[in-house]
């Protein structure tokens, strides 16, 4: 790259991928070296361990891969369910279909309970499903990128724990991991599935599971029983001894990881940690101001008329807005506007009402970092933009 060309993020301000810090950014561009290195080993030692710090656990096991969020669906389905086996899954958006086709690839028998748009499942809808049969696993996505519904997953684990001791939780957290409030356990988690490009702050491309001790066992159950793996790349007997070596100290070889990115996710793990600085806002701190970027978005929202997706407030993610379009007003209508001012957000996804919303992201140094006044910028954007439209129309 010639030095003459800024080394410069475009804003924007979608639910993933996010923008990353300049320390996350210059990480990535570390020079490309082995991955069995003396100096990279300790680099995803510790990435392994600040994954397990941010989802406050003791023991879980974390399995950092390269690939997409999507990646932890198929490792859940190629190592903790088998085929013939029984699934719950709470759908509350796309990604509940998108859980439910994966699982179904691999052999399990699903059952949907499926959330109105803007909604979550009822607990007592959940408690009667686990009550008529055993499940091997229940899954849920704790923020639906795709409607911006956040769903308790606290409750969701005790109402499971409760009914059905032996049904292992997985929770899909792409959209939520640093955002969000995860308490891995203190809530008996089973299963947390995320990626690197949303609330964990890096550039996208790593998988990150964590799996319970529990979830482990179900693993190496099936093993004693000569059932294999449903998948090779995803085989956790093949990534469990290269988690477990990095981790004590150690290279080992199954498939090459993404050195840069893991570069990148350990500089911005150490600053989700507030390793690198005591100046730096603490794990509850950084959860306290998405819920303040959150708030602020969604008052001035309301103040301009904007209706959310969600139904309920106390059911709507803080790392991102979901907001139908005013009547009369289209995707074509506001979202140039937007752009033209430097605030690029994402139409919608869900099918039955694509062409009805769209969707801001405030994650990461967006809502963290005040200085940049991001969130003022997005806010002005909205209230410039409805206000020509209106104009417009008149």
């Amino acid at each position: 790259m010639s030095a003459n060309i800024p080394f410069k993020q475009a804003p924007h301000n979608i639910p993933g991928p996010i923008e990353v810090s300049d320390e996350v950014l210059f990480a990535n561009a570390h020079p490309s070296m082995s991955h069995v290195s003396p100096e990279f080993v300790p680099v995803f030692g510790d990435s392994i361990r600040m994954i397990r710090e941010v989802l406050l656990s003791k023991d879980a096991q974390p399995f950092l891969i390269s690939g997409s969020g999507t990646l932890g669906w198929d490792q859940v389905a190629a190592n903790v369910i088998e085929p013939g086996e029984n699934a719950l899954v709470l759908n509350t958006g796309y990604f509940g279909y998108s859980f439910t086709d994966c699982l179904e690839t691999y052999g399990a028998k699903v059952t949907q309970l499926k959330a109105p748009i803007g909604g979550t499942v009822p607990f007592e809808d959940i408690a009667a499903a686990l009550q008529e049969k055993s499940y091997k696993i229940l899954t849920f996505t704790h923020v639906d990128t795709s409607t911006g519904v956040l769903s308790d997953a606290a409750r969701i684990a005790e109402t499971v724990r409760r009914v059905s001791p032996q049904t292992l939780v997985v929770m899909d957290a792409v959209c939520s991991v640093a955002s969000e409030e995860i308490r891995f356990d203190e809530w008996d988690l089973d299963v947390v599935l995320s990626a690197s490009q949303k609330g964990l702050s890096a550039p996208p491309g790593l998988s990150v599971l964590v799996a319970s001790q529990r979830a482990i066992a179900a693993w190496e159950d099936r093993k004693k029983r000569n059932v294999r793996e449903g998948s090779y790349y995803a085989s956790w007997g093949k990534w469990l001894p290269i988690m477990k070596a990095y981790e004590s100290g150690s290279a080992a070889y199954f498939a090459t990881p993404p050195v840069n990115l893991i570069y990148a996710f350990h500089a911005s793990l150490s600053q989700i940690t507030a390793r690198t600085s005591s100046s730096l806002p603490s794990l509850a701190d950084r959860i306290a101001l998405h819920r303040a970027s959150s708030k602020r978005i969604k008052d001035a929202a309301r103040a301009l008329g904007l209706k959310q997706l969600p139904v309920q407030e106390s059911e709507a993610a803080n790392g991102m807005t979901a907001l139908y379009f005013p009547e009369g007003v289209k995707a074509s209508d506001l979202l140039p506007r937007l752009t033209k001012k430097g605030v690029i957000v994402a139409g919608g996804l869900l099918g039955p009402i694509k062409d009805t919303y769209f969707r801001i992201g405030h994650m990461g140094v967006t809502a963290v970092d005040a200085t940049r006044g991001d969130i003022d910028t997005i806010i002005k954007a909205l209230e410039e933009s409805l206000d020509e439209i209106r104009k417009e129309k008149e």
